[in-house]
């Protein structure tokens, strides 16, 4: 009897049909894993560039930002700490000099007055990249005293004085600070100028509002904050006194405030005493100003 040969060419039919049908499920099962990866490379494909895009969006936590507002421009004896990133032996902490200058180290001196924080890291990286000290450092500075830029606050406010412009240079945010309170017949208020000395009057209540925008202020302005406007009622009135003034007041409105008339006064007969003038009649349509004097006049029975 021959012996049953191993080679593929003697299985039975059986055998090879058997022996068919898994080298065909094997062939489809890798054709299946080869889709499925071809699927998930195409896929990957797609989303990289919208995660790089949103990665590069996103900024870095790491990245330095000035502390201090880029508004505030740096004069003579302002406090100042200069970090550069990964590299200690450039980080310096000084004050500007009277010539308005700083000495880094390496690159020696960098005029600073008149520069933001901002404008003055630019400079700095400049000169480190120029001299070929750092190829692509990151420079953030830091104030620490703020002794240049100050205003002059006067008058009626909380804390009046010299306000250093370290938070913010607007002329609300100086007020707030100052301990000023928004106070009717007190609506008016005197910006004089450092250059040129010009004075500017600006309604607070417009301010407070945002009906005007807000100012600038710049080191050496002077804000003068008035004493409330008042108005003086007597007469037959239900509440004689002092009220203050509000913009374009008439009689009818200061009738109002107080009460109306009294039971003998009269609603159309008042005098008006303005300053060293006579006293003149009046009706409810005059508009008011301060230090008036008005009196509401007895009604004829």
């Amino acid at each position: 009897m021959r012996p049953q040969s191993r080679i593929s060419g003697d299985i039975p039919m059986a055998g090879k049909t058997q022996a068919h049908r898994i080298a065909a499920n094997s062939a489809n099962s890798r054709c299946q894993r080869g889709l499925v990866s071809l699927g998930l490379a195409v896929a990957l494909a797609v989303a990289a560039p919208s995660a790089l895009f949103a990665q590069a969006a996103t900024p870095s936590a790491a990245t330095p930002s000035p502390t201090a507002p880029p508004v505030y421009i740096l004069g003579p004896s302002d406090g100042i700490s200069v970090i550069v990133y990964g590299q200690s032996e450039f980080n310096v902490s000084t004050r500007v000099k009277p010539d308005g200058s700083i000495v880094m180290p390496l690159i020696g001196k960098v005029q600073a007055e008149g520069k933001t924080v901002i404008t003055l890291a630019d400079e700095i990286t400049r000169r480190l990249v120029q001299g070929n000290f750092l190829k692509d450092p990151i420079v953030n500075i830091e104030v620490s005293d703020y002794a240049s830029n100050y205003i002059r606050i006067i008058g009626k406010v909380g804390s009046p004085g010299l306000i250093p412009l370290d938070k913010s240079n607007r002329l609300m945010d100086v007020l707030l600070r100052s301990g000023w309170v928004q106070e009717a017949g007190n609506n008016t208020i005197t910006l004089r100028r450092a250059a040129g000395g010009d004075e500017q009057k600006i309604n607070t209540e417009d301010l407070a509002m945002g009906k005007v925008p807000d100012v600038i202020l710049q080191n050496g302005d002077v804000i003068i904050v008035p004493e409330a406007e008042v108005i003086y009622l007597t007469g037959a009135v239900a509440r004689p006194g002092t009220y203050p003034l509000k913009r374009d007041m008439t009689m009818s409105e200061l009738l109002a405030m107080a009460g109306g008339v009294g039971p003998t006064g009269s609603s159309g007969k008042f005098g008006l005493k303005r300053g060293d003038a006579k006293e003149v009649n009046i009706d409810g349509t005059e508009v008011l100003k301060a230090g008036d004097v008005v009196r509401v006049k007895e009604r004829m029975f």
